[in-house]
């Protein structure tokens, strides 16, 4: 009998059944197989908050089959995700298979290669329970929350409302940065430049800093214009000509917050579509004749650890491709953050000898971003820092008892390190201080006053949250965790808590409201302490150091106090309340319309309903789609009611349609001539639809019969009756359809 490996994903147990053999079965139990019912609580609370897990609809036959091969199997291992959410579903397939704990093992790897999951095979474990009973806390928790507040949020908001744990903080971040928008008040600042020019004749630019009392500060138009006349006629010349170096280090291989975080920044990726396409290159690709290959580590980390084999790795790749200068003197060790996980490394490639390029014709064109982004930022940073030449100027202007002092820096690029690999944008250097040019400049030489430029500023307002900036500061306030990020996101915006502007999250008025009813009665769950306490208590658990049913305990006795309170104490809302008004004005009564979501997206529709019916739609930016004139096609007549035709367009474009639709429901596809004929009838040979692919068919069909899915030439086969000529693809030959033809036998045999 074969050993038997389970793992959640398909894709991942293609992956690792090619690694292990004959002698091993492997298959997936496509994530969990057991949850709490979705109906109930499913949570006794006053005995112990024991959980009621039942098996999840749906995968009955899939847990008969699990069952039967575990029966079947001399040994079973549950080799599910290396981290807390991997762990659980393991139990739960153990619990729910029934499994003997005898021939049981539970194996983790942190990347999908065939070393690793051999080694992993060869040194199994059982299954951690402090790492379950952390997850389950965690799962326990947001069903509480959920579980009690949605209830109330229904009677006091509307129905079909729900409130998380981590989800409401998230949603109440973007609610009060959107406040400190609303709230700021700008201010007025002024700056002065001076344009300079010496011996060398050409011109470079400084920015005011100070006078004889000190460091200048201009607020108005007056004390700017004060500082220009007392400038007027000053004599000028090089006070200070600081020559030094500076060097820029690397940045630490990626974590899961980073990823998302550069991700978003540089290749404009969704959080959910970088974990996807991760979580793809993580559990494997095909690289055609090397097979498949787990092409980069766990994706779901925090630390920055660098396994010793990686790094050995990385410096022969580095000194072997770009030379010895290019690798530090000593390996570059990062240190981890305090309160993160080190359970798992960093996020880098599984092989750094794969390199992007190299297999990019096995990549989808996302997979090779994100891929090309993970190896080099894992590259470089295990590479020399880059160093830059720097040179620090002060210009003293005097005139009379006035002496004005202008600074700038400049630096330039001595050796390029690391960013020969990972080039730092914008985005992350520092923007504190423009990077100068000068010309070739001696200490006291004398220097003329070009033009001085007043400059004018008004302070801003901070700006909304990005996707990126929003997962920085739940990483920086201990919110979450990094698995956790992608799903709070995306649930706050489908409850229609907030809603994207561009590349920005603003929140809805719904947002608010449900904020405003949170931070007023439960203002401690939300707390962002509160909350990152709760993950630190999480972690507690997951070490053995904290006993969940005691956290679960505490929680809930401060919990319910703020429920009960809250149940007595909030006013009903009406549920116009949360609805956005637009500037539209409703034609059939005169009502401001409103925003409303439906299952196609959002539309305008009256307040006014159901004594009013009237909606528009809306495109994505929150403006009305004007319809388009209908199109009448001349000289075409409905063959079943005799009315005229119209173009319509549809979801596989455009068609024919009766225009009395909907009492006829005459259609037709929209012939596409093919600039052929058709070799059977000789009628127009036209491109057609089955489904997404297009085919060419005769335009005399059910009459003829003709239809291929190549480009016909119009021509019949001169070498058998049956078939005739296509082009198969662009540039090719034409060839004959009928497969049994000689000559199409012959070209392709050529084209072996």
């Amino acid at each position: 009998m074969a050993n038997l490996v389970i793992v959640e994903s398909p894709t991942k147990a293609s992956t690792i059944k090619s690694y292990l053999g004959s002698n091993f079965k492997v298959l997936a139990s496509k994530g969990h197989v057991r949850d709490l019912p979705k109906s109930t609580l499913g949570i006794d609370i006053e005995n112990g908050f024991s959980a009621k897990y039942i098996n999840i609809r749906g995968k009955a036959e899939l847990i008969n089959e699990l069952k039967k091969e575990a029966k079947n199997a001399d040994k079973v291992y549950l080799a599910t995700d290396p981290d807390r959410e991997g762990e659980a579903i393991s139990w739960h397939l153990a619990t729910v298979l029934g499994l003997d704990e005898s021939k049981t093992a539970r194996v983790s790897f942190n990347e999908i290669t065939k070393k690793a999951v051999r080694e992993a095979i060869n040194n199994p474990s059982t299954i951690n329970m402090d790492l379950v009973n952390s997850q389950q806390t965690r799962r326990l928790l947001d069903r509480i929350v959920g579980y009690k507040i949605s209830p109330l949020l229904w009677k006091k908001v509307r129905n079909g409302l729900s409130a998380g744990r981590v989800q409401s903080v998230a949603t109440k971040l973007i609610v009060d940065r959107e406040k400190e928008i609303n709230d700021f008040v700008s201010e007025e600042s002024w700056t002065v430049d001076g344009v300079f020019k010496g011996e060398e004749k050409r011109t470079f630019k400084l920015r005011l800093a100070s006078d004889q009392n000190g460091k200048l500060t201009l607020k108005t138009k007056e004390e700017a214009d004060s500082v220009l006349s007392r400038l007027e006629g000053a004599q000028c010349r090089v006070a200070e000509l600081k020559k030094g170096s500076k060097k820029k280090v690397p940045a630490p291989p990626f974590t899961t917050s980073q990823l998302q975080q550069e991700a978003n920044r540089k290749l404009n990726f969704q959080s959910k579509k970088t974990m996807h396409i991760a979580q793809e290159l993580y559990e494997g690709v095909s690289l055609g004749r090397r097979g498949d290959h787990g092409l980069i580590t766990y994706m779901r980390t925090d630390s920055v650890r660098v396994s010793d084999d990686a790094a050995a790795a990385a410096c022969d790749f580095i000194k072997a491709t770009y030379g010895e200068k290019y690798y530090p003197k000593t390996r570059r060790i990062y240190k981890t953050k305090g309160n993160a996980q080190d359970a798992h490394e960093a996020i880098r490639p599984s092989d750094v000898t794969l390199t992007p390029d190299s297999i990019r014709e096995y990549l989808s064109a996302d997979q090779y971003k994100l891929y090309r982004l993970i190896w080099c930022r894992f590259v470089a940073s295990q590479m020399e820092a880059a160093s830059y030449d720097t040179l620090t100027v002060e210009v003293e202007a005097k005139k009379n008892a006035d002496a004005f002092i202008f600074k700038g820096k400049g630096e330039s690029l001595k050796f390029d390190g690391f960013m020969s690999v990972y080039n730092v944008t914008p985005d992350e250097e520092d923007e504190d201080e423009e990077n100068v040019k000068f010309p070739k400049l001696t200490l006291g030489e004398a220097l003329e006053l070009v033009e001085v430029l007043p400059l004018q500023h008004f302070s801003q307002p901070p700006l909304r949250y990005t996707e990126a900036t929003l997962i920085k500061v739940l990483e920086e306030k201990g919110i979450g965790r990094p698995s956790t990020y992608t799903p709070t996101i995306t649930t706050i915006l489908s409850r229609d808590y907030i809603e994207r502007e561009g590349k920005f999250f603003k929140p809805t008025a719904l947002g608010e409201i449900i904020t405003d009813i949170m931070t007023q009665y439960f203002a401690s769950i939300i707390d962002y302490k509160f909350t990152a306490n709760l993950e630190i208590d999480l972690d507690m658990i997951a070490e053995g150091k904290l006993e969940y049913v005691k956290m679960l305990d505490e929680f809930y006795a401060e919990f319910s106090k703020l429920l009960e309170k809250a149940e007595k104490e909030a006013e009903k809302i009406s549920p116009k309340a949360a609805e956005k008004e637009l500037d539209i004005i409703c034609e059939k009564c005169g009502a401001k319309m409103v925003v409303k979501r439906g299952r196609f997206g959002q539309f305008a529709a009256c307040p006014n309903y159901p004594e009013c019916k009237n909606t528009k739609p809306l495109d994505a930016s929150g403006n009305i789609v004007e319809k388009k004139e209908t199109v009448v096609v001349d000289g075409m007549t409905c063959p079943d009611c005799g009315a005229g035709v119209v173009l319509r367009k549809g979801r596989f474009g455009e068609f024919y349609a009766c225009e009395n639709y909907p009492k006829c429901k005459y259609t037709k596809q929209l012939s596409r001539e093919a600039g052929v004929s058709c070799p059977k009838c000789s009628g127009k040979v036209v491109m057609k639809r089955a489904g997404k692919r297009v085919f060419y068919g005769c335009e005399n069909y059910p009459k003829c019969d003709f239809s291929t899915w190549y480009l016909p030439t119009g021509e019949k086969c001169p070498d058998c009756a049956e078939g005739y000529m296509v082009i198969k693809k662009t540039g090719d030959a034409p060839t004959c359809s009928n497969r049994s033809c000689p000559s199409a036998k012959k070209s392709k045999q050529e084209k072996k």
